[in-house]
């Protein structure tokens, strides 16, 4: 079962990674007054003091450039009432803010309605990482609610708030 260097390929990698479950994020911004977004599951907490959180987006993403450009950002948890907005992110849609129920964060940031936790974030360090630039943040404002989360496994959408406890 044991791969070599050699044997890992993209299509392995992938197949590993899907069976890693994550939550499922849409990233936002606003540049020029035009809100900018795009679906993502590499977010992670860095730490907890000073709050820090990190995101890791393609280059090659249409929102990318406008991240990079950004002093801010916004990491919406979609909950299980969004699939409809991890369709339209997830897509190449021109305007994928169009009849989108959203709030600017106190920075100006995206803050998209029936989120499960939003929080707005300055970014502090931008790392190139091969294909991606990886956004390294300082948490300033975030808002908890009570619908689940929406999680992602295996190529599917599951609700959070159903998981079954094993201890």
């Amino acid at each position: 079962m044991t791969q070599l260097d050699t044997d890992v390929t993209p299509d392995l990698v992938k197949a590993v990674n899907r069976r890693f479950v994550t939550g499922v994020t849409v990233i936002t911004t606003q540049v020029d007054d035009t809100p900018r977004g795009l679906a993502v599951n590499a977010f992670t907490s860095v730490s907890l003091e000073p709050p820090t959180i990190m995101v890791c987006v393609q280059k090659t993403s249409n929102t990318h450039d406008s991240l990079f450009r950004s002093s801010h950002l916004a990491v919406n948890i979609l909950s299980v009432e969004q699939g409809d907005v991890a369709a339209t992110f997830a897509s190449k849609a021109t305007d994928k803010f169009d009849g989108l129920d959203w709030t600017p964060g106190p920075h100006g940031s995206p803050l998209l309605a029936r989120s499960s936790a939003v929080m707005e974030v300055e970014i502090r360090e931008r790392l190139q990482a091969n294909t991606h630039t990886v956004f390294v943040c300082r948490v300033r404002h975030a808002d908890v609610t009570d619908i689940a989360p929406m999680v992602y496994s295996a190529g599917g959408f599951f609700d959070g708030g159903a998981l079954q406890a094993l201890v």
